[in-house]
């Protein structure tokens, strides 16, 4: 096996991903598991980039890292006076979380195993053509416009009325 910078760069993601999500499930403290959760989502859109998903990669950037994640933050930082949690585990729950763990893995395992080698369609010289125009070019000229504009204006209604409830002269 031929060990490139695409590989190694590939791995650095892989590792990045699975450590920050083990983090985001051990850490203590709400504030360092939302900023694991960060690293974790931009491993995503990195290991994305590597399936040739471009605009998932995007997406997955601007939409949960640019805003869930923030606005995860903001919901903990603002409604939370205590940072650390103290959580009571017991060992009947550990066992029974173990197990269901290593199920899955093997599970996971034995899907790779079995799955064909997929065919890197840009390393047989052929030109990648990002899939972001199509998609655009599907949204704002064909079938999908209506929807994408209902729920461009749903979301702005929910947006103001989300304003208008943390206004403290109309709460008052």
């Amino acid at each position: 096996m031929e060990i490139t910078l695409k590989t190694l760069i590939f791995y650095g993601f892989a590792l990045m991903t699975i450590g920050s999500a083990f983090a985001v499930v051990t850490v203590r403290n709400i504030v360092h598991a939302a900023f694991a959760l960060m690293v974790t989502l931009f491993g995503v859109a990195g290991l994305y980039v590597f399936l040739q998903a471009d605009f998932l990669a995007a997406t997955q950037v601007i939409v949960y890292v640019g805003g869930i994640l923030v606005l995860i933050l903001f919901g903990v930082m603002m409604t939370s006076g205590r940072l650390q949690m103290r959580i009571h585990i017991e060992r009947g729950q550990l066992i029974l979380g173990g197990g269901i763990t290593l199920a899955l893995l093997m599970l996971l395992l034995t899907v790779i195993a079995n799955t064909p080698k997929w065919k890197n369609l840009s390393d047989d010289g052929t030109v990648f053509v990002p899939t972001t125009s199509r998609i655009g070019k599907l949204i704002l000229n064909e079938a999908f416009l209506l929807p994408f504009e209902i729920a461009s204006v749903l979301l702005l209604v929910a947006l103001i009325g989300a304003a208008l409830i943390s206004r403290k002269e109309i709460r008052d």
